[in-house]
């Protein structure tokens, strides 16, 4: 899809010294999807303040809100590596002083990096004489994900940038779908507290996958997608089911088994873990939401660990300039 730009809704103007950018958090891989897929979280996410600077270069002027230090030095941060891919790619003759402000918990597994790197990004481009469009914010903000996590991957940027659900096919060429999802469904996310580096979940994957395993696979994508676009809650609930991927990090988040178990007795449609973990994800009707976000959290208590529980509707709002 080439969605438009939302540079002009969101109050851009070509004079600009500075701007304020949030972006959501966001849920990886919904499961079936491993690096193509995420959804958007509206209830939290991180803002991006940047300023023009005469300097051509990229500065980090502070970092707010992390419960760690985070690197200041541009090259080693992510939402300063997508300001440098930017200033890079356009041939800036001007810098960028940024600000960060992080909503989201580190290495939760809500795709933190990536918001960083979209906020930036967005912020940057009302700066510019001539503002880029979103799959262009995309590949900056892309250089900035691989800082994080150690590759370019996409399901978690998309869906910060673009907002609601989104199916992203390749990495040179990106392309971007955001698919429809029913509009009783709600989204339950729950972050234990607890550390998981992204880079140590990608580590234990497996580099190749059982025939089987992939026909089954490609299967529930398939049919979540085909789900989603005809509104078939049975058809969700047959193919919410992650038979790759799921099984290799399953044992790095204390109680997972427990905590899906709970959602899916409780009434969800399906229940995974959100990108790299620790947190958890399910999806269920809005009737049953507030008891599946109570049987997860349950679950985590029984195995030591507090959470942060959300709800929330997938709505197709992502990244924008918020001053």
């Amino acid at each position: 899809m080439s969605a438009p730009s939302r540079a002009g809704a969101a109050g851009v103007t070509h004079s600009r010294e500075q701007a304020t950018a949030f972006a959501p958090a966001s849920v990886g891989n919904v499961a079936i999807g491993f690096d193509i897929l995420g959804f958007s979280i509206e209830a939290i996410g991180d803002r991006a303040s940047v300023r023009r600077s005469p300097r051509a270069a990229v500065s980090i002027e502070a970092i707010e809100g992390a419960s760690v230090e985070l690197p200041r030095e541009a090259e080693r941060n992510t939402a300063g590596r997508a300001l440098i891919a930017m200033r890079e790619a356009l041939n800036l003759p001007f810098g960028f002083e940024l600000t960060l402000t992080k909503g989201i918990p580190l290495s939760s597994g809500l795709g933190g990096s990536a918001a960083s790197a979209v906020a930036a990004v967005v912020a940057a481009n009302a700066l510019l004489p001539e503002p880029q469009p979103l799959l262009q914010l995309l590949r900056f903000a892309m250089h900035g994900e691989a800082v994080a996590s150690g590759s370019m991957h996409v399901d978690n940027i998309a869906p910060s940038l673009y907002g609601g659900l989104v199916l992203t096919v390749g990495i040179d060429h990106p392309r971007v779908k955001q698919i429809p999802v029913p509009g009783s469904i709600r989204a339950v996310i729950v972050h234990p507290h607890m550390f998981l580096s992204t880079r140590q979940a990608r580590a234990i994957l497996k580099g190749s996958v059982q025939m089987a395993d992939f026909v089954w696979q490609t299967a529930n994508l398939a049919g979540f997608i085909s789900g989603c676009y005809t509104s078939d809650l049975d058809m969700l609930r047959a193919s919410f089911e992650d038979v790759v991927i799921e099984p290799q990090r399953a044992a790095l988040i204390p109680g997972f088994a427990d905590v899906r178990q709970g959602a899916l007795d409780a009434g969800a449609i399906g229940c995974s873990i959100s990108g790299a973990g620790p947190t958890v994800f399910a999806w269920s009707q809005e009737a049953e939401a507030e008891a599946v976000c109570a049987a997860m959290t349950q679950a985590f208590a029984r195995h030591g660990l507090q959470s942060d529980p959300w709800i929330t509707s997938m709505q197709p709002t992502g990244a924008r300039v918020v001053d």
